[in-house]
């Protein structure tokens, strides 16, 4: 079941190093100082949409329309940050492939959002929920009376016991003749690129309705934007992935991209200083490498569920430390 091979392909280790630098796993992480959350919050007035969050809601929808199932709903998770009556939206997190949709309704996967999530706010726990986007067929510009009932429940989650919700619809009034702007704002709350619609609105715990919410650009992130190439495949392990962050201390998530594609770096240490365990997850498959103090050796644990595999190749471990370890004398 067990076999551990040491790689002598300098070119792929190199190319391992080059794409996933070791970390210093013993060194303090710097962390940028925290502001303090507000003591109390005011109702929304505005919401600014980082640029790069834009691109993607209005990119991933097009898309989505185009492709076989494009007249069905779809959805976003915003993560980002909530000051007293402003939030600033930094991330999305897509519905996903396994998203249960038709054309009345998306129900989102959570299981893959919860652990998008937590590789996206690794590194600034002041992010959170902030709200959801989805699309309507046809020209709903506004969430349903079915959306009203679940998100009124639902905000009370969130910080301020306040949510944010944009619908998109495809009926975005076309320019004037001769005008060559692609994307303009025709109300506060609204905005339109190329036939496509975002309308925005907030709505609290204690409210009787949606109200509209003013949006504003400004220039930033979207800080979930390397997680969409690889999004199935993160849907595939979320399970497994979930369990693992629960469980293990220290758990590290790294996102990268090269020639095979999209992967995600997984990065356990253990008990010696400097070792850890990394997983490399990619669409075709999962690899294993044991790190001590820079020899990298790949693993086969030969499990094909991660959570399991990474547990039996600690079994191992643990196997190997007591048989190395000398007989104590008998007294």
């Amino acid at each position: 079941m067990w076999q551990t091979l040491v790689k002598k392909a300098r070119q792929f280790l190199s190319q391992l190093r080059r794409l996933f630098p070791r970390p210093n796993l013993d060194a303090p992480r710097p962390r940028p100082p925290l502001p303090s959350l507000p003591a109390s919050y005011a109702p929304l007035q505005r919401v600014l949409l980082a640029d790069e969050v834009g691109r993607t809601l209005f990119e991933e929808y097009a898309r989505h329309r185009s492709e076989g199932r494009g007249e069905e709903e779809t959805g976003w998770l915003l993560l980002g940050l909530r000051d007293v009556n402003e939030a600033v939206v930094l991330a999305t997190l897509p519905a996903g492939v396994e998203a249960d949709a038709s054309l009345t309704h998306v129900w989102f996967n959570s299981t893959a959002q919860a652990v998008g999530s937590r590789i996206v706010r690794q590194n600034d726990k002041r992010l959170a929920m902030l709200g959801v986007v989805h699309t309507h067929p046809g020209s709903l510009r506004q969430p349903s009376d079915g959306d009203f009932r679940g998100d009124r429940v639902w905000v009370q989650n969130l910080r301020g016991k306040e949510g944010i919700f944009g619908i998109g619809t495809a009926d975005a009034a076309p320019l004037e003749q001769g005008s060559t702007a692609r994307s303009y704002q025709p109300r506060p709350h609204v905005q339109c690129w190329e036939g496509l619609r975002f309308s925005w609105y907030a709505l609290g715990q204690d409210d009787r309705r949606y109200r509209p919410l003013p949006v504003e650009v400004i220039y930033g992130p979207d800080l979930a934007r390397p997680l969409h190439p690889f999004w199935a495949t993160l849907e595939e392990h979320a399970e497994a992935l979930e369990r693992l962050d629960r469980q293990q201390r220290g758990v590290r998530f790294q996102v990268g991209s090269d020639d095979w594609g999209p992967s995600l770096l997984i990065v356990l240490p253990l008990a010696a200083p400097g070792d850890a365990l990394r997983l490399v997850v990619r669409p075709k498959g999962v690899r294993y490498y044991l790190d001590r103090q820079g020899e990298i050796l790949e693993v086969e644990p030969g499990e094909s569920q991660i959570d399991r595999a990474v547990y039996l190749v600690l079994a191992e471990l643990t196997a190997q430390a007591a048989r190395a370890k000398p007989a104590g004398r008998p007294e």
